[in-house]
This record gives C-alpha cells, sequence and structure tokens, in this order.
C-alpha cells in the first residue's frame, strides 16, 4: 500500500475579521472579531514520489495583496529538501491567486486540475470583477501555456493521480475546486483546500465570503463532513492547523506540520 508523509506548510499570513471571511456575515447577528488567516501549500511523499499540492504566490503579489509572506514557496521547499524540478506531479485545487502562482518553478511536472476550473479561468467571465480580483492573469495564462505543452491532466469528477492519492471535484468556491483524498501511516486524509478554509466554517455551516455557487459550496460541506467522520480533516486557510498536528520542526513550529 502507498502511504504518504502529509504535510501543511504555511507560507503566509493575514490578519482580518469575521465579515471579511463570512458571507453575509451580518446575518448571523454576532459581533465583528479579529480572525487570522494562514495560507498554506501541502506536500505528499514517500519513497516512491512527491507530489505538491497547490503552490502559493509570490512575495511580489503577496505584497500587492497586503499578505505577509512568512516563507516564500521557494524558500519552504528547499527546508524541506524538495528539488521542485524534480517534482512529479502538481495539483492545482483550484486558480486562485493564493494557489496557482509559482507553477514555473515545477519544470517537470504533469499538473492537475479539474476541467471545471480550467475551463472557466480561460473563458469568457473569468475576468468580471467579482470573479477576477480573485486571481492573476500571468497564473491563469500560464495555465493556459501548460496546456499547450501538453503538460496539463484535467479531469472531471474523481480523479486518482497516484496510488493512494484521490481528488475529488467539489465545487462552490470555484466552479472546480478540488479536494484531495490521501492515504496516510495513520488514516486517511482530507485536504479539504478552499472547500473548506476553517475548522468552524464547516463546524458553523456558514460559507466563505467568495463563493462561485453557494449551494454547491453548501453541498461540499455536507460531503466534507461525511469523508471526514472516518478521516482526518485539514482546511485551506486555518491557523489551528498549526496547533493540532505536530511540528516538523520543534524550533519553528509555525512553518510546517505533519498531518499524516
Amino acid at each position: 500500500m502507498d502511504a504518504y508523509e502529509v504535510l501543511a506548510v504555511r507560507y503566509a499570513t493575514r490578519e482580518t475579521v469575521a465579515s471579511q471571511v463570512y458571507l453575509n456575515h451580518h446575518v448571523y447577528a454576532e459581533p465583528d472579531r479579529p480572525m487570522r488567516m494562514d495560507y498554506f501549500f501541502w506536500v505528499l511523499r514517500n519513497d516512491v514520489r512527491t507530489i505538491v499540492v497547490d503552490t502559493g504566490f509570490t512575495p511580489q503579489v503577496g505584497d500587492r495583496r497586503g499578505r505577509t509572506t512568512t516563507c516564500g514557496v521557494p524558500e519552504a521547499l528547499r527546508r524541506l529538501g524538495i528539488d521542485p524540478a524534480a517534482v512529479g506531479q502538481v495539483v492545482v485545487t483550484h486558480a486562485h491567486y493564493d494557489h496557482a502562482g509559482n507553477l514555473g518553478l515545477f519544470g517537470a511536472a504533469e499538473v492537475l486540475i479539474s476541467n471545471a476550473e480550467f475551463e472557466f479561468w480561460t473563458g469568457p467571465y473569468a475576468w468580471r470583477v467579482q470573479f477576477g480580483h480573485s486571481a492573476e492573469r500571468a497564473d491563469v495564462e500560464e495555465l493556459a501555456r501548460l496546456a499547450r505543452a501538453g503538460r496539463l491532466t484535467r479531469f472531471t469528477g474523481r480523479h486518482r493521480p497516484a496510488p493512494g492519492v484521490e481528488l475529488q471535484e467539489v465545487g462552490g468556491h470555484t466552479p472546480g475546486q478540488v479536494i484531495a483524498l490521501v492515504r496516510a501511516a495513520g488514516g486517511t486524509v482530507v485536504l479539504a483546500s478552499d472547500a473548506v478554509h476553517y475548522y468552524e466554517e464547516l463546524d458553523r455551516d456558514r460559507p466563505f465570503v467568495a463563493v462561485a455557487d453557494l449551494r454547491a459550496m453548501y453541498a461540499g460541506f455536507d460531503r466534507i463532513r461525511a469523508l471526514a467522520e472516518d478521516a482526518v480533516l485539514v482546511p485551506g486557510h486555518d491557523p489551528e492547523v498549526l496547533t493540532r498536528f505536530p511540528p516538523l520542526d520543534p524550533a519553528d513550529p509555525g512553518f510546517a506540520v505533519r498531518v499524516g
């Protein structure tokens, strides 16, 4: 059986408030409150292969968007002993700026994305302001270039890119948002990416402020709740990830944790 070490790697952070996190926060009739949002990518590795799930943003993009880079993706990979040029597969869970940057680092990788996600971001509605503000044109252009080069694998529904890894398309947050189910030594890990940003988002049934299809987002919540009954859930932006799981380096607990 192929089992993976699964790492959640923080590369950036920002301070925000609940009304900027949850859709129509006012309907919950509660005071606004401070929240922290952390930015992660994920690494799946064993003796056979290394798979990177999402690729973050560059410090330049982060600066322009008011995010604080804590450890840029190239440096984070170096600290993990990963040569990006040797990575065989990269999963892009969705094409937002904080998940689809830095793809040029992975010069030999097969890049995987749902067909619905690719078709949306290369289609006629991507750059309407309510959608386009969450993405970078350069990242989408890179995805299109990878498609022309024959390095982009697109799928619909479910896809197994490697033994022990299953990608499931859930939509909601974006038209083709994907989650990853990973076989780890201790059981299954569900990498929810932005299908669930925070644990409390799922616990309190509160959709994130950026949503392409609200009904699909709620359906994704239901699916992920069912999966999490027998698996370890890792949301996409919750600082609590860094305290729920053991640090990779006890001297720097804010860098990366082993979630499986």
